[in-house]
């Protein structure tokens, strides 16, 4: 029969009936316009004069940010081409700590610029391959224009923090900020044989309270648990503490299969709690025979164990977060007991534990050389400035540590853009054939963000730009953008500084997004093109399905 319908010119149909397909040109403009759509969003985020985005998830969660992953993250985005350009962002996370929204506006326009190329008939193979030629140019001019960091340069360091924060919730407070994530990062910090810096970032830990002021922020050298003792008899300071870290419940076993007891008497009924007693009383007995003082217990603690690890001057803590107790086995130099029958004195830490009273945190110190671990504390005035706040000291933690392991800076104020796209445009000149064009078209993207900088102040874009080539073609490399005077100046000297590791980064995973998007040319879904499968109905008629629903909102 089918072989029928082929001698007689029928169509053969080999997909189901609510398959979706878009072929060709449709599929490039399909995907071509998610990813900008992403990357629009976002947009107007960037740089120390960007707007801020309020999402509110399903369950009505608040979040007010213009960190650029947090957004993307949150929003409700179904489309499969436009959760490729998230990945973007969360890569730039990753790797580099900062420079998300770059990562993802360059994403944009790179995808912009091929889609005039696509419509001069230029085959998207070629400009894959000039996309590729001038993403490897770029990072070698990013390090031929980097400025070398002696580890010891403190006002460097913090400039790229500060820079980093600024247009945040931090920023109002960047000095005080800057100086402790500084002191933070040398706490942690190690010298490698050959020279290098090597900073341990899992040693420094991020608590935030609300209630007072962002300038009560403060430093401390050990570990905070936000907890209370379990009984009102212990002490709650132990100055020569022996610490056990416990992921074992201090209670009665249960049995692990349902069981039930047929009692005829009360003396039964007190023999069974006669037995419980005396499995506490071991359990308590095992904690004292290691020589603990402190116990910071993962899990439960029976009522009855609270009493007699009272009655032994013992300081316990329960239900200690999971995050915490794995951060005190760095500050402590110990390991997690999971089993108290095999608990031992050489499971017992030095330390110290101090109480804070009235913001009603433990203070945790290692008394071993060997011990590391730093915690910043970070207050603010509500639960979103804080939550803010955390986002723009984790990030500018992030760079600052990169920068002293890498060893790079740059000139912000879309200084190093400008130069490189100059750079690149010289480069172009070598390359044959109709790559050269895609090399130019990526030169022009990374001139997106002195222009979007300018945009998000209030400037003129298009002067700001002519007037930043015309700078840099004049040698002036390090020339950029003052968004708070509207001005153009040595970016470097004013200490707007970035790290040559997220530049590079953000160039290259942009890169890489938009040649995976442009190599695309058929879509073929089983349903509609969405990644949610829930209630909502998707189209195949591009965006209308697939973003509309989960960027509708934003755009």
């Amino acid at each position: 029969m089918a072989q029928q319908q082929r001698m007689q010119g029928q169509p053969m149909i080999i997909m189901g009936d609510d398959a979706q397909r878009v072929k060709d040109k449709d599929a490039q403009e399909h995907n071509i316009s998610a990813a900008r759509a992403v990357a629009d969003a976002v947009r107007s985020t960037l740089g120390p004069k960007g707007m801020d985005k309020m999402l509110v998830s399903s369950m009505g969660d608040v979040t007010v940010t213009n960190d650029g992953v947090t957004i993307l993250q949150e929003m409700d985005i179904d489309n499969p081409t436009a959760e490729m350009i998230v990945e973007v962002a969360e890569t730039q996370e990753d790797e580099a700590g900062d420079g998300t929204t770059t990562a993802v506006a360059i994403a944009g326009e790179l995808l912009k610029n091929a889609e005039d190329l696509l419509e001069r008939d230029i085959h998207p193979t070629a400009i894959i391959k000039g996309y590729n030629l001038a993403a490897e140019q770029a990072r070698e001019e990013v390090d031929n224009v980097a400025i070398d960091v002696d580890p010891d340069d403190e006002d460097l360091i913090r400039s790229v923090a500060e820079t980093s924060m600024t247009g945040k919730g931090a920023e109002l407070d960047k000095e005080l900020l800057s100086g402790i994530i500084y002191q933070a990062i040398n706490q942690v910090s190690v010298k490698a044989d050959d020279g290098s810096v090597v900073v341990d970032a899992a040693n420094i830990n991020i608590e935030t309270q609300n209630g007072q002021s962002v300038g009560n922020s403060e430093l401390l050298v050990g570990g905070a648990i936000d907890k209370d003792p379990v009984h009102d008899q212990m002490p709650s300071e132990v100055e020569d503490a022996k610490i056990l870290l416990l992921n074992e419940a201090v209670e009665v076993e249960e049995a692990e299969a349902d069981t039930s007891v047929s009692i005829d008497s009360p003396d039964q009924l007190q023999s069974f709690l006669d037995q419980e007693e005396e499995q506490l009383k071991e359990k308590v007995q095992q904690i004292v025979d290691t020589g603990a003082n402190v116990v910071f217990c993962q899990k439960g603690i029976d009522d009855m164990a609270q009493h007699y690890l009272a009655k032994e001057g013992i300081l316990a803590v329960r239900r200690t977060k999971k995050s915490d107790i794995e951060f005190l086995t760095n500050v402590l130099n110990t390991s997690v007991v999971t089993d108290l029958d095999a608990a031992s004195e050489a499971d017992v830490a030095s330390g110290s534990v101090t109480r804070d009273a009235e913001d009603e945190l433990f203070y945790v110190e290692g008394h071993d050389d060997e011990a590391h671990g730093v915690t910043i504390l970070l207050r603010g005035s509500t639960d979103h400035v804080v939550d803010e706040l955390e986002r723009g000291v984790t990030d500018a933690l992030d760079v600052s540590a990169q920068t002293l392991s890498d060893g790079r800076v740059l000139p912000g104020g879309g200084a190093v853009e400008v130069e490189v796209a100059d750079r690149l445009r010289d480069f172009a000149d070598s390359v044959e054939g109709r790559e050269q064009l895609a090399v130019e078209a990526f030169a022009d993207s990374l001139e997106l963000v002195p222009r979007v900088l300018a945009e998000n102040a209030g400037l003129d874009s298009i002067d700001t730009l002519v007037d930043l080539r015309s700078a840099h073609e004049s040698g002036e490399a390090r020339t950029g953008l003052n968004v708070l005077s509207g001005d153009l100046e040595d970016t470097f000297e004013a200490g707007v500084v970035e790290p040559a590791h997220a530049k590079e980064q953000a160039v290259t995973s942009a890169s890489e997004a938009a040649n995976l998007v442009l190599k695309i040319d058929d879509i073929i879904s089983a349903g509609d093109l969405s990644t949610d499968k829930g209630d909502d109905e998707g189209g195949a008629g591009g965006m209308g399905g697939g973003m509309g629903g989960g960027m509708g909102g934003m755009m």
